[in-house]
């Protein structure tokens, strides 16, 4: 097979007859590419051939469900991959425009093992990329990728005969009847659902109402030239028109949904921006009222208060922190077999009897709501006043080159565990773990927390730390890790710090 390039230039012959793929697309637990100047339609062919490939090679039945996000140029690109699959002996089941979850569903619906989605999530215009698993509910994690890598960019793709293309037409409505079959609220909860002119413009509001909500729709006219900002309930930008629009229309909530419907963003009925880690102690508080002995998966950037919070400690709830990332935490909830995972991006997990094990922001949102609907009348920001209080700080990012960035990450390890081992203080308290999963998160006595790992998809670290204490001790533990990344001259500038 031809070995792709990574140095063609858009405008020329080559261009138009080799495939064009970089290296740096294939990312930790999925593949994404700047359209046009890192990987081109041949690139995606090859993409899909070597796809195809890697499900020969390890025994699955290479039977695939593929879709598309509301890009100008993702139906292309889709049916640029769907070429290499064929070629590479798959029988592709084309789902048409969908969500990630309506995807991950359909490998459910269509008793199909494997998925290829094609999305670039909540990223700029400009953007691409593939969502791969091969193992329902699960994505495809490093190892997987850098197989599928090793084969596209070898040239060890092997073709065959026998791909097939098959076109569901009507996956839409399946996935709609799915996840609201059983859900009935029982008032009109008065719901906005802020989909950002992405795609789950055509999907989440219909299944909020189909539940009995009262929906207001916001920006939910799909434009692929997004003309607000990015459909991404992280962002501030959308997160603050969230905000006032529960102000302006008086409503109960606003759910926001990222580009591929696989997150939910929550602001509350004051219009405060509640981050999904928190909203994640308030979905185990009423999920563990209904399953008793429940246990949770979160990742380490989340909140102490799943440790510490006390309506959990009496239930005799179990949570175990895990790596950043989206197919992290939706394998290592499904190898606990835990209710469910939350991931403070906003990536929400429901394991049977609730969901399927995958992320999906309208099971997400349902989920809120049934929980305000079980409150017994009591606002969203009520209950979220009723958690105890923690001073936090948002999600820091000091620059570091991408070939450092992780050796900075095991000194940091090293000297936190060494100091715990030796029985040594931290702002004059013992430590009483060091979790090492994903770079360090150390707690000391008294709750207060920091993280430091390196970002799976930036050239930087990420920095997060938290107290049950007060604001002083957040800072001081904060303090302490900038005070010891300092030593490194390769660490630059934060994006924001507290």
């Amino acid at each position: 097979m031809i070995k792709p390039r990574s140095d063609l230039k858009p405008n020329t012959a080559d261009y138009e007859n080799l495939p064009l793929v970089t290296a740096n697309g294939f990312r930790e637990y999925d593949a994404r590419w700047l359209f046009g100047k890192e990987i081109n339609l041949l690139g995606i062919q090859a993409l899909g051939l070597g796809l195809g490939t890697y499900l020969h090679q390890i025994g699955v039945k290479p039977k695939l469900v593929t879709g598309h996000d509301y890009r100008s140029y993702s139906l292309s690109i889709k049916q640029a991959l769907t070429i290499g699959l064929l070629r590479a002996g798959c029988e592709v089941h084309d789902i048409g425009l969908a969500l990630s979850p309506v995807a991950y569903y359909a490998q459910f619906a269509l008793d199909c093992p494997a998925v290829a989605m094609v999305t670039a999530s909540h990223n700029e215009n400009g953007w691409t990329g593939v969502k791969m698993g091969a193992q329902r509910p699960l994505t495809f994690g490093p190892d997987e990728i850098n197989a599928i890598k090793k084969i596209v960019l070898e040239g060890l793709s092997q073709e065959r005969p026998g791909g097939s293309y098959i076109a569901v037409p009507d996956m839409r409505e399946a996935y709609l009847q799915a996840v609201t079959k059983g859900h009935k609220l029982s008032r009109p909860i008065k719901v906005i659902a802020a989909c950002g002119n992405g795609t789950a413009g055509a999907f989440a509001p219909e299944a909020l109402r189909r539940i009995g909500a009262e929906v207001i729709g916001m920006d939910t006219e799909l434009d692929f030239t997004f003309p607000k900002y990015n459909p991404n309930p992280e962002d501030l930008h959308m997160l603050h028109a969230m905000g006032d629009a529960v102000k302006a229309q008086g409503a109960d909530l606003c759910l926001g949904f990222d580009g591929d419907g696989d997150r939910c963003g929550v602001v509350d009925d004051t219009g405060r921006e509640i981050f999904a880690d928190k909203i994640g102690v308030l979905l185990a508080r009423d999920l563990s009222a209904q399953h008793k002995h429940a246990q949770f998966v979160v990742d380490v950037k989340s909140t102490g208060l799943y440790l510490t919070d006390p309506v959990l400690k009496e239930r005799g709830v179990k949570t175990d922190y895990w790596k950043t990332g989206h197919s992290y935490i939706k394998r290592r909830t499904a190898e606990l077999k835990a209710l469910a995972g939350f991931e403070k991006s906003g990536h929400f997990f429901f394991n049977p009897p609730i969901g399927h094990g995958y992320d999906d922001g309208i099971v997400a949102g349902i989920q809120v709501l049934e929980m305000l609907d079980r409150a017994g009348g009591k606002k969203l920001s009520a209950l979220y006043d009723g958690l105890p209080k923690t001073f936090g700080s948002p999600t820091m990012a000091p620059e570091c080159p991408d070939d450092r960035k992780y050796a900075v990450v095991d000194a940091l390890v090293k000297d936190f565990s060494d100091l715990a081992a030796k029985g040594g203080l931290l702002l004059g308290q013992k430590i009483v773990s060091v979790v090492t999963v994903n770079g360090v998160r150390v707690t000391l006595q008294d709750g207060t927390w920091g993280l430091v790992r390196a970002s799976s998809n930036k050239p930087s670290l990420v920095v997060v730390v938290e107290s049950p204490v007060s604001e002083a001790n957040m800072r001081a533990i904060f303090a302490d890790i900038d005070g010891r990344l300092s030593k490194f001259p390769e660490v630059g500038e934060y994006d924001q710090k507290i």
